[in-house]
């Protein structure tokens, strides 16, 4: 229940613009500087990303001033989970 809270409170906050296509979401990682990533919807279904959304909601609750949801994790374990997602 509460991914579906995060989901929904950055979905209403994320500008619908060409930069983020239909079906996708704006996250952000970096552990100084905030780095901007669009990724499929499919990949919240995972247990590995699920696991993430739980430490996001532990660590900053369901407030993401930047329009995505911001997950605290490096941009290399992003890379790392999201290219282990799309072979499956």
């Amino acid at each position: 229940m509460a991914i579906r809270q995060i989901l929904r409170r950055s979905l209403s906050n994320e500008r619908r613009t060409a930069e983020v296509p239909k079906g996708h979401l704006a996250i952000y990682v970096g552990e100084d500087e905030k780095k901007r990533f669009v990724i499929p919807l499919s990949y919240l279904n995972h247990p590995s990303f699920q696991e993430l959304l739980f430490q996001t909601e532990e660590e900053f609750g369901f407030h993401h001033p930047m329009g995505g949801i911001t997950i605290p994790c490096s941009e290399d374990q992003l890379i790392y989970l999201t290219s282990r997602l799309s072979t499956t």
